[in-house]
């Protein structure tokens, strides 16, 4: 039986395929200055990071990270998280939790296209980290309408 083969794509004629994509303008300095407003409100989070489903940073506030790649692994993770628990029948995933020789980062889904990953403080434990991370997602969330309104994921054209 032969492979399949890739068909080209057809010649884009100017006329849109499926319903548009706009996406509301997110400004980036009202982002960071989100994050580091929850970062001053919740002790025990060493360190914020909020990128796109793509793996795209949009803002961070930590230290000695990475920020290109982790913003890439956190979309990786959090795609994971909702195949591993969706294969595990237990609903949907809330967050991607990695516990670490001296700390934690967790992922979460934000709002529409947006990720949170939060690092904790060293020697923190997992049930303080937890309630941590899950203080910084509310008050991100709470924050999202003045950093220019909620980031939605386009609809997908059917």
């Amino acid at each position: 039986m032969p492979l399949p083969v890739r068909t080209p794509a057809p010649e884009n004629t100017g006329a849109p395929l499926g319903r548009a994509m706009k996406r509301p303008p997110l400004d980036s300095g009202r982002m960071l200055e989100a994050l580091r407003t929850v970062q001053d409100q919740v002790d025990q989070v060493a360190g914020l990071l909020v990128a796109t489903h793509d793996g795209l940073v949009l803002a961070d506030d930590t230290d000695s990270v990475e920020a290109d790649s982790v913003a890439a692994m956190s979309a990786a993770a959090i795609g994971l998280a909702a195949q591993f628990t969706a294969q595990a029948r237990i609903g949907e995933s809330r967050s991607a939790m990695f516990e670490g020789s001296s700390g934690y980062v967790c992922v979460f889904p934000v709002e529409g296209s947006l990720l949170l990953v939060v690092f904790g403080q060293p020697e923190i434990t997992m049930g303080l980290f937890t309630l941590a991370a899950k203080q910084a997602l509310t008050l991100l969330r709470n924050q999202l309408p003045a950093v220019g309104g909620a980031y939605r994921t386009p609809p997908s054209p059917e």
